[in-house]
């Protein structure tokens, strides 16, 4: 028998609304949710160790159920909530009835580890958006990329609205988080050229050989980068347009430098 909750004012259930809503909440705890039966089995295979499961027997089969424990750690809790909890926790009404609780990953820089002696990075500087954040993961996922690093960034990246919208992208890819100076550095300890999207003293992205070791850096759409990866990178490049309008989505521009350099590397 499953330890049960029915009580919307139980304190795991007003914590899981906390760690929903509040960055600060996350990052004190080093724990967040996950929303939907696709993401936590993500997660679980992305290495990610899950406290506690939450899950409402009228929307999950017994089948689904076993499927996610026998991923999880010995340790992890199941309990079960009713309809009414579920509904005040979940921010949609099809996620399969489970609601997760995790902790947290090193995104340290240090924490990176690559399979190849060539990887290709996506690097982007200060998004915002929780939708474009998770475009990009999406991308990378579909890419195999051998990370995503963000620079500066501005959004918690457990944030429910990143996980969501990136399908749980934010668990298959490696990730990590630091300053621009701090990125800027590591990419030049470790050899690997910067291609940074700008305008400016650019030459058009095809022209470039990515097959060596790469980190495709990408800016916002309001800002573009800051001068500082101008200065640092080996080649600014850009994608030519022909259109009246001079920018597009921070995800799309990223997808087409990605899957040129992909292109170039025999899809490997």
């Amino acid at each position: 028998m499953y330890k049960q909750i029915s009580s919307l004012q139980n304190p795991l259930i007003k914590q899981c609304i906390l760690l929903s809503e509040k960055a600060r909440e996350r990052k004190k705890l080093d724990l967040f949710v996950i929303e939907g039966q696709r993401e936590t089995e993500l997660a679980l295979k992305g290495g990610y160790r899950l406290t506690t499961v939450l899950f409402c027997s009228e929307i999950i089969s017994e089948e689904e159920l076993y499927s996610i424990k026998k991923q999880a750690s010995s340790e992890t809790e199941f309990i079960e909530i009713t309809s009414e909890v579920y509904e005040k926790i979940a921010y949609r009404s099809s996620t399969e009835g489970i609601f997760a609780i995790a902790q947290t990953k090193d995104v340290s820089l240090e924490g990176l580890q690559f399979k190849s002696k060539n990887p290709l990075l996506l690097v982007a500087e200060a998004p915002e958006k929780p939708g474009n954040i998770g475009a990009l993961f999406r991308t990378a996922d579909a890419a195999n990329l051998d990370a995503v690093i963000i620079a500066n960034p501005k959004t918690d990246l457990y944030n429910p609205n990143i996980i969501r919208s990136s399908v749980g992208g934010v668990f298959t890819n490696q990730i990590a988080t630091g300053s621009s100076f701090e990125i800027i550095s590591y990419l030049k300890k470790h050899d690997i050229s910067i291609y940074s999207a700008i305008l400016q003293d650019s030459v058009a992205y095809h022209s470039c050989n990515f097959t060596l070791a790469s980190a495709l850096v990408v800016g916002t759409e309001a800002t573009g980068l800051s001068q500082e990866w101008r200065d640092k990178s080996t080649q600014n490049i850009c994608i030519p347009m022909q259109g009246e309008i001079d920018s597009m989505n921070v995800s799309v521009a990223a997808g087409i430098l990605i899957f040129e350099a992909k292109r170039q590397r025999g899809f490997n």
